[in-house]
């Protein structure tokens, strides 16, 4: 299945646009870099906080939003909301570092798109773009296991039923339970793709399915799970 944001005719029509928001200048700077050379990628807008971020994103309509957690004026973490009341909204990205797990479960329980730690990689960068602007969860793997970690200790939001996780699992097939073990690596559909050298729609399939026969509401839930049930270390 051609995925219309990420083909490459699409992205020849239309690149991806994308508001940065980030109060320390050298980010700005390094992140637009990156996305300058990225094949279909746009910079349309950079913020430098909460408030201003929203601002611009009702001026420019972007597809994604890379926002920085922390912020003057107000934060990533309230411009979340009114970011995503826009019609069309945008998908949300929160940039963090290690050490703020509390406020990207706050994030993705505001709606954000997922997370990506500010020193990940520039293809890593490039990739949760792109994975954000086709309707993918982006889950850092640098932060994945923090977030999961809290969670699983009774820190953070729970997944649907965990005293009949096994049963769950038992739900699906062995390669849905490929795909679970994968998503609880943090990674996203193109990522898990690649591994199993399948389609991207045969992957958002499977995530669908799973979502479906474990009652998990989202991705995260989903990771959870697999963590719980030793899918994923």
């Amino acid at each position: 299945m051609t995925e219309p944001v990420t083909s490459p005719a699409t992205q020849a029509a239309r690149p991806i646009r994308v508001l940065l928001a980030d109060d320390e200048t050298m980010i700005r700077h390094g992140v637009r870099l990156i996305l300058r050379h990225a094949e279909g990628v746009e910079v349309v807008a950079e913020a430098t906080d909460g408030r201003q971020a929203v601002e611009l994103a009702t001026a420019h309509r972007p597809d994604v939003a890379l926002v920085d957690i922390r912020m003057p004026v107000y934060d990533g973490l309230a411009a979340i909301a009114p970011l995503l009341a826009l019609d069309p909204a945008p998908r949300v990205v929160m940039l963090t570092t290690f050490g703020e797990e509390a406020n990207v479960l706050r994030a993705l329980r505001e709606g954000a798109a997922g997370f990506l730690l500010k020193d990940d990689g520039p293809q890593e960068l490039i990739n949760a773009v792109r994975a954000a602007a086709a309707g993918d969860a982006v889950l850092s793997p640098g932060v994945t296991a923090a977030v999961i970690s809290r969670m699983l200790n009774g820190t953070g939001p729970q997944d649907a039923d965990p005293a009949h996780a096994d049963e769950r699992i038992a739900r699906l097939t062995e390669r849905e339970r490929e795909v679970l073990a994968m998503l609880g690596e943090g990674l996203s559909n193109q990522e898990i793709a690649e591994r199993l050298y399948i389609g991207i729609g045969t992957v958002k399939t499977h995530v669908s399915a799973i979502l479906d026969k474990t009652g998990s509401a989202s991705r995260v839930q989903a990771a959870i799970l697999a963590h719980r049930t030793g899918l994923s270390a």
